[in-house]
């Protein structure tokens, strides 16, 4: 992938107008129609986009804390049958589940998991959030034992009651990206391919303006070049 940046023919002009394009979210079809560029030139480099965003979300890994909301949602078509996976919450639905962790006026973290249980969700929560973190969560049993492990600071949220809830005791936050990753995911019917650098994308993207992205993507292509 890099060493198509090295050796292409297109101009650092052109090359920023495709960034352009992508951190807009305009798909490529669209962008190549624009530019008057081959589809398939811009659909190697939007892979390569997501590539290096998603190298960099992991680069960028480390303790979160403050207070966090953790949820965990469900994405893609219904899976085909004799796939051993974990339905959603038991109401039978058989799609990927993806666990995510918002830093309060921070990041949000995601992670494709095998399932919701207790077990997979503290893993994740044990490796990615400081003890004297405060966790607010929903009354989901994946959560029961926080408390257990030494995150003496769990609260949950229960919904049919949050209104009556002391003040930041909600999971807003989470569940606000979860739209928006829904809403940009349906732009690429799903996107089954890929999901991992699709799902890394919606966090980049996630509360920030197209400036900020554009000199950010362009900044790490210099870097690799």
């Amino acid at each position: 992938g890099l060493k198509m940046l090295k050796y292409c023919k297109l101009t650092p002009y052109t090359l920023k107008k495709i960034i352009r394009h992508f951190c807009v979210d305009i798909d490529a079809s669209k962008t190549a129609i624009l530019l008057s560029l081959n589809r398939n030139t811009i659909n190697k480099y939007y892979t390569l986009f997501r590539q290096l965003i998603y190298a960099q979300r992991q680069r960028e890994l480390r303790a979160l804390s403050g207070a966090v909301e953790v949820d965990e949602s469900y994405f893609g078509p219904r899976r085909p049958r004799g796939n051993d996976v974990v339905s959603k919450r038991g109401r039978g639905t058989h799609k990927q589940p993806v666990f995510g962790i918002l830093e309060r006026n921070g990041k949000v973290y995601t992670e494709i998991v095998p399932d919701c249980k207790k077990k997979t969700l503290q893993s994740i929560i044990l490796g990615k959030v400081a003890l004297e973190t405060v966790i607010h969560s929903d009354g989901w049993r994946g959560y029961n034992g926080l408390v257990d492990v030494g995150y003496n600071k769990h609260f949950r949220v229960n919904h049919s009651q949050e209104y009556s809830l002391g003040r930041g005791q909600h999971i807003n936050g989470i569940e606000s990206f979860w739209s928006f990753t829904k809403r940009r995911l349906a732009k690429f019917n799903g996107v089954q391919r890929y999901f991992d650098l699709h799902l890394k994308e919606c966090e980049w993207r996630w509360n920030r303006n197209e400036r900020e992205l554009e000199v950010e993507l362009w900044n790490l292509l210099k870097n690799k070049c």
